[in-house]
């Protein structure tokens, strides 16, 4: 069940003897994925990646905090097999067009960081619904700069040429292919981009 304001997310819990270490967003995302519906998953220990930094350190040497979270299923160019993601969905034009300089950006965020990038303080990873976004090719090169500088700290919000909204599923149809980057690994270009939301889709423990 995803949380609800002001209740208790997840517990703690003795360390599992048997506690698979991953240590990146888009690997966790695959094992969680190939788990859905297994009656007895092997226990997931996020190390590494966005998503882990996101919920924080363990509790301790011989306990950890055991935690639901939601998947993306991302589905380029209407194929049919979805890719899972844990953190985050990257939308940009490819260099050759501008890349993150020109054009249209989207950020699809699970996690709160991208890399060094605090981009959704705000969201949640339990709370069945993905934020977004939205930087329009009217955003200036003087505009990303100064919104860059300020997304470490996460105070690059609010911004008026930065559009966000939360979605629990969304499309987006682009005229030319935009290079798409899911949990930090390439998945080539796509002109069709869905996302959507699958609650509590696994358990992982930090």
């Amino acid at each position: 069940m995803t949380i609800r304001k002001g209740e208790a997310w997840g517990r703690t819990i003795d360390r599992p003897d048997e506690l698979t270490t991953v240590t990146d967003d888009a690997h966790l995302a695959a094992q969680l994925a190939a788990q859905r519906g297994s009656e007895s998953p092997p226990a997931l220990l996020a190390a590494g990646g966005d998503l882990a930094r996101t919920l924080g350190g363990s509790a301790g040497r011989t306990q950890v905090n055991e935690l639901p979270i939601d998947l993306l299923e991302v589905h380029l160019d209407g194929t049919d097999r979805p890719i899972a993601s844990c953190a985050h969905v990257v939308m940009r034009a490819p260099w050759w067009r501008g890349g993150w300089f020109r054009g249209t950006i989207v950020l699809v965020m699970n996690a709160e960081f991208v890399g060094r990038w605090d981009v959704a303080p705000r969201g949640h990873p339990n709370d069945g619904r993905a934020e977004v976004f939205e930087a329009g090719p009217e955003l200036s090169l003087r505009q990303r700069l100064a919104a860059w500088r300020r997304l470490p700290n996460a105070s690059h919000l609010p911004h008026p040429a930065i559009t966000t909204r939360s979605v629990e599923r969304e499309r987006w149809a682009f005229r030319r292919p935009m290079v798409v980057r899911i949990d930090g690994q390439g998945r080539g270009r796509a002109s069709n981009v869905e996302v959507t939301v699958i609650p509590d889709a696994g358990i992982v423990h930090v």
